[in-house]
């Protein structure tokens, strides 16, 4: 029997959650983060039906005595990153899902800091403590069942699953509990008189696959019989740095689109260089108006975060892709660079003819860091919105 040794921790409502904190008039009221969509809502305007990614002009109307803040994502990111600290002070083995949450395996401090339900207790105190922020923990003995513990004790609280009262925990929630089901799955599933995990893990697996194909059919059987082997893993350092712009379904002009990129580039080059990153192929990631995808990539012969070559290869991705873009509208724009190495292993590109960026890129990040990234800009992003710049879990 294994041991329920897993902890999942996840701050609640993130964003909405350190807005509270910094401005104690919103304690305990309806708080929604966001411009134009809902980027997080407290569980105060939940209650109302306010959700993620809907209009704020839909959540005003479900909730009128919301306050409604424009989001700080500099707050955030230094909220994310004192919860990493206390994660990490806490279990050694941490595996992060996003800015706010993470796996951590406890089984190697369990002599010195005490049973996994002793932990957890003290990890939720000290994230109030210390960082001001109300974190909920499920604890089981797969990453699958503390996850779904977690989701089950929200907001706030602190749930475990014992060893062996496994699937007496899990049979009975909704299948919309299983990692993978959306809405689509479910009605699938709904459709055949499957609203349980426990009616679920009745069917054969033959039959779940026979209904939902061979890859969703097999993981659903697995879970809902809390079969999962995977290990909680350190962290490893992200295969690719991107960004993305939404542009509305109003046309966007080439120009406006090459201008929205340039910013994009700005954005990713800089992440890179502060994590001492270089990299060698740059990805253009479109969205059309019909919410269809589409991806351009070309891989350079050396690995570089300067903004200008990185910048001149997107840009001839977009005139590449222009004709498409054309036909069928953009409402979407992003870029990415993969093909990461260590910032030390480059193999530099003979400037001919050419002047060396590498001072202008050193000089502007320095003057970001001191002064923040609205302090210098580049002539044509004047007057624009620059886009929200999300923070990102630790490289």
């Amino acid at each position: 029997m294994s041991e329920a040794t897993i902890l999942h921790a996840d701050v609640d409502s993130f964003f909405a959650s350190v807005e509270q904190r910094d401005d104690p008039r919103l304690a305990g009221r309806p708080v929604i983060v966001g411009a134009w969509v809902v980027l997080a809502a407290s569980y105060e305007a939940k209650a109302h039906g306010v959700r993620t990614a809907m209009g704020v002009a839909q959540a005003r109307r479900l909730c009128p005595a919301a306050v409604v803040v424009e989001p700080r994502m500099s707050a955030y990111s230094e909220a994310s990153k004192a919860v990493y600290r206390l994660f990490e002070d806490t279990a050694s083995l941490v595996e992060g899902l996003s800015i706010d949450e993470a796996f951590l395996d406890v089984r190697g401090v369990r002599r010195l800091s005490g049973t996994p339900s002793q932990i957890a207790a003290k990890l939720r105190r000290e994230a109030r403590e210390r960082i001001g922020l109300p974190l909920t923990v499920g604890i089981a003995s797969t990453k699958f069942l503390a996850k779904v513990a977690s989701a089950v004790a929200k907001p706030d609280g602190l749930l475990v699953v014992p060893p062996g009262r496994e699937l007496e925990f899990l049979h009975p929630l909704p299948v919309e509990r299983l990692w993978g089901v959306g809405p689509v799955t479910a009605r699938r599933l709904h459709d055949v008189g499957l609203g349980t995990v426990g009616e679920v893990a009745r069917v054969d697996e033959n039959s779940l696959v026979a209904l939902l194909g061979p890859a969703a059919g097999r993981h659903l059987h697995a879970l809902a019989h809390n079969r999962d082997l995977r290990r909680v893993r350190a962290r490893r350092r992200r295969g690719s740095v991107g960004s993305q712009r939404a542009l509305g379904r109003a046309p966007t002009p080439l120009a406006e689109v090459d201008t929205a990129l340039a910013g994009l580039v700005d954005r990713v080059t800089r992440r890179m260089r502060t994590a001492g990153r270089t990299g060698r192929t740059v990805t253009l990631r479109l969205r059309f108006d019909d919410f269809s995808r589409a991806t351009r990539s070309h891989t350079l012969p050396y690995a570089t975060a300067s903004t200008e070559a990185i910048l001149a290869t997107a840009r001839e991705l977009l005139r590449g892709a222009a004709p498409i873009i054309e036909r069928r509208g953009l409402t979407l724009v992003g870029v990415a660079v993969g093909n990461l190495h260590e910032g030390g292993s480059v193999q530099l590109a003979i400037p001919l003819g050419r002047n060396d960026t590498d001072a202008l890129d050193a000089a502007m990040d320095e003057v970001w860091r001191r002064f923040g990234t609205a302090a210098v800009t580049r002539a044509v992003l004047l007057g624009r919105g620059r886009g929200l710049d999300p923070p990102l879990l630790p490289d």
